[in-house]
């Protein structure tokens, strides 16, 4: 994987992972990389800091995906980035009060709404037994991190 500081024709930056940069180039052109601030799918690189990395550790191998491999991961960490725009845009964010805002709304003592944030293992699986639909979602970054 690797990470390119990007910037859309409206001067907003942001930084997104890539499997490769042949990955990026073939997003770029099928205009799947948009701007998380604006939606803006005119977007190049922008000047970024070499990265230096350390030595390997003694037995370790590196990893290389195949073309057809780095792509899909692409296409997945896309599908992530859109569903977390999704989930944002139409739902309010509880934090670590989820299971709590959940009860409420699944017994009507609140408005019935479209919620998100933290729940543990253990707290979702007690909102399952109670008949409250959870979902779990991988949570990928949209902004530097």
């Amino acid at each position: 994987m690797i990470v390119f500081d990007l910037k859309c024709s409206n001067d907003h930056e942001f930084e997104t992972w890539f499997p490769s940069s042949d990955a990026f180039d073939k997003q770029r052109k099928a205009k799947k990389v948009v701007c998380p601030i604006c939606g803006d799918a005119k977007v190049d690189k922008a000047l970024m800091a070499p990265s230096v990395s350390g030595a390997k550790k003694k037995g370790e191998k590196a990893v290389h995906l195949s073309s057809k491999a780095e792509e899909q991961v692409g296409k997945y960490m896309t599908a992530l980035k859109e569903i977390r725009e999704e989930v944002e845009k139409n739902s309010d964010y509880v934090g670590d009060k989820f299971p709590e805002e959940a009860r409420k709304i699944h017994y009507g003592e609140t408005e019935e709404r479209g919620i998100h944030g933290e729940a543990s293992d253990e707290e979702a699986a007690e909102l399952v037994e109670e008949g409250i639909d959870v979902q779990k979602v991988p949570w990928v970054p949209t902004h530097d991190a």
